[in-house]
This record gives C-alpha cells, sequence and structure tokens, in this order.
C-alpha cells in the first residue's frame, strides 16, 4: 500500500480477525498520523531497531560474518504547497531528502531518518552514523562491520565517526584539486586494467595516498566509434582504511549501488508519496515504511532460505498478495487457496518455518 486511503483494503473479510483488533477507517488512519510528534517518531525508530534484534535474534543476522552497509539518500518527491519541510533540493524537484543505510546482502533497512527537502548530504550523517553503529551492534552484529558511501557523504567528520566505532569504509571523494593533483601524480605505470568491463571501453585502477588515508581510483575511457564523446580520462575515486588486494577493494565498492534497489521498493511503495502535510505524520510514515519492506524481507530471509533475494514488489505478490479466502466450517476458520496456484508449494513452505521459529518476546 503506497498511501492512506489504500488501507481501507484491510477493513475487508476477516481482516479484524486475524489482527486481533477492529480495523480503523483510512481517515482515522490519517487523523491517528498528524498526532505524532518528534518524540513519537523516535519511539516507532526504537520499534524499527528491536524489530531488527529479534529477527536477527531468529536466525537472519549475519552473526559472526562481516556485515556490509550502504549509505545513501534519495529524494522523495512530493506535490502542493503545504507540505511542511518540502523543498527543492540539488534535483530541483518539490520534496524530501530522506538518508538510508541498508544491508548488501539482504536489502534490509537498517536506518532510516527523514530530511527537509533543501538538507545537504551530509547534514545528520555524522549522528546518523552513531545510532547506525550501536543499532547493528545491538542487534547481534559482533564481526567486521564495512560501510559503503558516495562522495556526498565524504566528511572528516563522519570518518571520525567511523573509526571511533571501529567500522571500515569506502567513501567516495570529488575531485577538488587536491584530489585532482594526488591523481595527476600516480605514476603510469601503475595503473592496472581492469577485465570486467564492456567492450566499448577500457577501466583501470591505481592507488595512492590522500594525507595519511588509502586513495583508489578507477579511471575510464570509451574506445571505437564512441570515443569522440569523452577522448580523456574519466576517473572516480575514493578513501578506504581495508587493507585487503585494490582489485577486491575497488570492486567491493562498485558493488555500493546495490542500495538503489532497496531505494527502488520504497519507492514504489510507501514513499511513492508521503500522505500528510505534516512533517512528524510523515517521518512516521517513512518509519512504518522501513518496517514493512524489513518484514518482507524477513519473510524471504527466514522462510524462503534458498530463495536469493527478490524485489519487495515480487514477494507482496506471491508471498502477501494471498488470492484465498477464509472460511467457517465446524467453528474452525480455515484458509482456502485457489487450485494451481503457482507459488503454493512456497507459501505453505514459507509458512511452516516462520511458525516453527521461536517466539521473541
Amino acid at each position: 500500500m503506497d498511501s492512506i486511503d489504500d488501507c481501507g483494503v484491510l477493513r475487508a473479510g476477516e481482516t479484524s480477525r486475524v489482527l486481533g483488533h477492529r480495523v480503523l477507517a483510512p481517515s482515522t488512519l490519517g487523523t491517528f498520523l498528524r498526532s505524532f510528534s518528534f518524540g513519537h517518531v523516535r519511539q516507532l525508530d526504537r520499534v524499527l531497531g528491536e524489530s531488527l534484534g529479534r529477527a536477527w535474534s531468529a536466525g537472519a543476522g549475519p552473526g559472526c560474518a562481516r556485515l556490509v552497509i550502504d549509505v545513501d539518500s534519495f529524494v522523495c518527491e512530493v506535490h502542493g504547497a503545504h507540505k511542511q519541510g518540502a523543498a527543492y533540493g540539488y534535483t530541483h524537484t518539490l520534496g524530501y531528502h530522506p538518508i538510508i543505510a541498508t544491508r548488501a546482502d539482504t536489502l534490509e533497512t537498517l536506518h532510516i531518518r527523514l530530511r527537509k527537502g533543501s538538507a545537504n548530504t551530509q547534514r545528520g550523517a555524522k549522528r546518523f552514523v552513531d545510532e547506525l553503529a550501536a543499532r547493528v551492534r545491538r542487534a547481534g552484529a559482533v564481526g567486521e562491520i564495512l560501510l559503503r558511501a558516495d562522495s556526498g557523504f565524504w566528511s572528516y567528520d563522519t570518518i571520525g565517526a567511523l573509526e571511533r566505532h571501529k567500522i571500515r569504509y569506502s567513501i567516495g571523494v570529488t575531485m577538488q584539486p587536491h584530489v585532482r593533483a594526488a591523481v595527476d601524480a600516480i605514476d603510469e605505470a601503475a595503473w592496472r586494467r581492469l577485465a570486467d568491463y564492456p567492450a566499448t571501453g577500457v577501466a583501470e585502477i591505481a592507488e595512492t595516498l590522500l594525507g595519511e588515508r588509502r586513495l583508489i581510483v578507477r579511471r575510464t575511457r570509451l574506445i571505437g566509434r564512441q570515443a569522440a564523446l569523452w577522448p580523456d580520462w574519466r576517473h572516480f575515486a575514493f578513501i578506504t582504511d581495508r587493507g585487503d588486494e585494490l582489485a577486491v577493494v575497488e570492486r567491493e565498492h562498485r558493488q555500493h549501488a546495490v542500495v538503489e534497489l532497496a531505494i527502488r521498493d520504497h519507492k514504489e511503495g510507501p514513499l511513492r508519496h508521503l500522505p500528510s502535510g505534516h512533517y512528524a505524520a510523515n517521518a512516521a510514515w517513512c518509519a512504518i515504511s522501513a518496517l514493512a519492506a524489513n518484514l518482507a524481507r524477513w519473510t524471504s530471509i527466514l522462510g524462503l532460505a534458498h530463495v536469493a533475494p527478490q524485489a519487495t514488489a515480487t514477494l507482496r505478490r506471491r508471498m502477501l498478495v494471498v488470492p484465498g479466502r477464509l472460511v467457517r466450517h465446524g467453528r474452525r476458520i480455515t484458509l482456502r487457496l485457489p487450485a494451481r496456484w503457482p507459488w503454493h508449494t512456497a507459501w505453505l513452505e514459507c509458512l511452516s518455518r516462520l511458525r516453527g521459529l521461536p517466539q521473541l518476546c
């Protein structure tokens, strides 16, 4: 559901019996959201952290394995002149500018914070990292943590927070004059060609130092008939405190792009638009969106352990939007699914695994 009106679907059939309470009208939900304050949003944020810890203790967590976190921001477009906090940012689009942290292998939303549309990418990043580090440690991540981000989060305050929490990082940097000078000083013999690059271009990687930190640079150039478009090398650099082999670090940093899949799921779902004119109500909606997305992810991780991560829309269609009906017979309620439903076996297996999990109080 991506709007308050869509919640009216929950009032159909035996939903109230399944949920255990009476489902209120969508207009009542809007009134409820408008009553939220900043403190209530923080309480919802705590619920997100607690639910993360319970799911991870049930088997969805990384345990002692390495946890890779991707941090990014995105623009939620809105319409209307009465949205508190909505403004025009770097995309020249009216909206909000949330910051989000996701888990790379499962696309779980670890932390999310709504910000005004005019907020700079770095705004609140240091505090966001502090809260994120404490949350994943409390949830049970005891192994190494790697955080990846693009150049919008290049800040020595943020890097200092990561180093204080003993979190590894690889963060993109902008090609400022001192960065450009460090790149230009790299010897030509130090560049190594990447084999896994499209035939229409060529890419090479090298490394140097930016102050006392490791700077890894990838340069690309088109070849063939398209070469005239960009005849010169284009450089993309990031700093890291990792000591692994150059090609491994560079390849894993490029995989930061998977965060866009999680952002896509949010923007195609509840964050397609933010429903209220009140900022706190929209911030609460944002936190609830993260909870809903994680419930779908945990259904996949815990109930469909053998299946690769799927888009939230796919999970919703196959596992949640069930074309069945509840019937009452002999004082018993039975869920009847359609015949020859393609995901009948997978759905029952998933339900059996979830029902077999220990109750987490």
